[in-house]
């Protein structure tokens, strides 16, 4: 199939659009070969019709219905379309309008009934395979930002990572960048020099953990083009001057990779090719030079030993699946297709891999965020929080590894952060203090081995408020509920987003240990913290480190309460915010 014979698919049936206190929620059926769906709106039933910009400024479209919009005026009519995407630039036809209005008041209740009895089966968690790094070189360095070293950091904030919520392999860029000289020419003749890899891949592994190898960038001998470069570090975007002296190279890191790891290790890595060549920032070649670089690397890979895995295209806002799957011959190896999105939950790509005749091929989103902005003040917010746990949820049994982009601040792709609280990507700070959506994955990771059923009622019920539920073979019980909007404007919170949440057990026997956690504005909120502290300076005194570090918690809400099977209980969950019940035998 080719990327022109795309199908423009029929509009969503069933579409309901119905208004809560600041905010419409839309629902509709889902479409048959559809990856996402674009939620537009206008102010009249003519239009224009425009998509709702939740301000995430990467993919605006969202992987399946409900959608909550809370970008509108209360007590103002508006008038909503949807329209199922066939690929992230491929909308089909809009459903004929539909009036809502968001209002002004109401009872803003919500209530979620956990049926603890039930076994909806294993509670999948798609952050567990895969977290994102800086170039690791970093690992290495003995330099300091703020004050705090930045290798001994980075190393403790991927350990976190891997004893918060078990994740187990870390991908990053630049394993073939000139800082670790892998790759020089002496009179035309390559020469390898694998020991900074080497020192790299020793500390990752002494950590626990493995590595997603990102094939990338190209050294600067074999560049065609060494003066095109990104980052703050000059990574070379450059196609190779010489294919075949570019697949020796691969060849050769892979089978080193062998010798010194040992097959059965290396087996249980990773190789990814490249990063977002779909953008003129990430690869100065045409598409067509990237896809004889996909091709000849994937080869090279697999002439090593072809039970290693290998895929891509790691491409930017979902794009490219379809040119990759049409595109590039169909005996190149393609072991999963990786991409990347920002500011929504991951689009639901497996029917264009059913297009292409590949169902079941495992898709890995190896960088994910809240937002693509570096220094964007979300980054660092509780409204991240609950993002995450959104996107976790939505993403949990269809995607084998969602990736949140990255471990920690201590990244230097524009320059190294000149702040504590500067809106990095991080999930845990410079200083290595946790970020409010490192507690959201901390969090997710209690829920249990065996989802639970849940029902769901109320103003927003499902779209601005979910919940998710668990149970341990011990008998514990854990439910996740947040109330987070998309629309990062409210970032920093809208009270009339504001819910009361009742939570019902049903189907516990015995008593039972209540215990609840929460991150707010107030609670498990490091940024909140230090904005209270520090007076406008860019980093902590030594003295407020150690007040940042004892505050460096998961917060609970009151104290234990022993309950007996018969537990309901209600609190104010604000927007955004996070809770953690557990229910633990007695």
């Amino acid at each position: 199939m080719s990327i022109t014979d795309l199908e423009t698919l029929r509009p969503p049936a069933n579409v309901v659009a119905a208004g809560g206190r600041a905010q419409v929620t839309l629902s509709w059926d889902p479409v048959e070969g559809a990856c996402g769906y674009q939620v537009y709106r206008a102010d009249r039933a003519d239009g224009p019709f425009e998509p709702v910009d939740h301000l995430g400024l990467d993919v605006l479209a969202v992987p399946h219905s409900p959608y909550c919009d809370t970008t509108g005026e209360p007590g103002r009519q508006y008038w909503y379309s949807v329209a199922a995407l066939s690929s992230v630039d491929t909308p089909g036809t809009p459903s004929a309008p539909i009036a809502a209005t968001p209002w002004t008041s109401g009872s803003a209740e919500v209530e979620f009934v956990v049926a603890a009895d039930s076994d909806a089966g294993v509670l999948q968690r798609p952050w567990r395979f895969m977290i994102g790094s800086e170039h690791l070189s970093h690992l290495l360095s003995t330099e300091t930002t703020g004050g705090r070293p930045i290798g001994t950091e980075l190393a403790a904030a991927l350990v976190a990572a891997k004893d918060n919520f078990g994740a187990q392999t870390v991908r990053a860029h630049g394993i073939l960048c000139d800082d670790l000289g892998v790759y020089r020419e002496v009179d035309g003749r390559p020469v390898y020099d694998f020991t900074g890899v080497d020192r790299i891949y020793d500390r990752l592994l002494s950590l626990g953990l493995r590595p997603v190898v990102e094939l990338s960038f190209m050294p600067a001998d074999l560049a065609s083009e060494p003066d095109r470069t990104v980052f703050f570090y000059r990574a070379i975007i450059s196609p190779p001057k010489d294919w075949d002296k570019w697949a020796d190279l691969i060849r050769a890191l892979v089978s080193h990779l062998i010798e010194r790891h040992g097959r059965a290790e290396v087996l249980e890595w990773s190789f990814e090719v490249w990063n977002e060549a779909n953008l003129e920032v990430f690869w100065s070649g045409t598409p067509a030079q990237f896809w004889r670089l996909y091709e000849v690397t994937a080869r090279a890979v697999k002439d090593v030993d072809p039970a290693l895995k290998v895929g891509g295209p790691a491409s930017a806002a979902a794009g490219q699946i379809d040119e990759m799957l049409s595109t590039i011959d169909p005996d190149t190896p393609v072991d999963f297709v990786s991409t990347h999105t920002y500011g929504s939950p991951p689009l639901d790509i497996r029917p264009q891999l059913a297009r292409h005749g590949r169902p079941g091929l495992p898709i890995w989103w190896t960088e994910w965020g809240v937002s693509p902005k570096h220094f964007h003040p979300v980054n660092d917010s509780v409204l991240s929080a609950a993002f995450l746990a959104r996107g976790m949820r939505s993403a949990a049994g269809r995607i084998e590894a969602l990736s949140y982009w990255v471990a920690s601040d201590h990244f230097e792709e524009l320059g190294r952060p000149q702040s504590l609280a500067h809106g990095g990507f991080g999930l845990r700070t410079v200083g290595d203090l946790a970020k409010p959506r490192f507690w959201a994955l901390t969090m997710l990771e209690r829920l249990g081995d065996r989802e639970l059923h849940i029902s769901a009622h109320g103003d927003g019920a499902g779209s601005l408020v979910e919940a998710w539920a668990g149970r341990d073979p011990d008998g514990s019980v854990a439910v996740v509920v947040w109330n987070g909007t998309l629309d990062q404007s409210k970032a920093d919170g809208h009270t009339p987003l504001n819910r009361t949440v009742k939570l019902r057990f049903t189907g516990l026997s015995g008593r039972y240990t209540l215990r609840h956690f929460r991150v707010d504005e107030h609670h498990s909120n490091i940024t909140g913290v230090w904005g209270r502290m520090s007076n406008g300076a860019a980093w902590p005194t030594e003295e407020q480190w150690e007040r940042l570090h004892a505050a460096n918690e998961l917060a609970r809400i009151g104290e234990d309460i022993e309950v007996d099977a018969d537990v309901e209980m209600a609190f104010t969950l604000p927007m955004p915010a996070i809770s953690l019940i557990e229910l633990v035998p007695r």
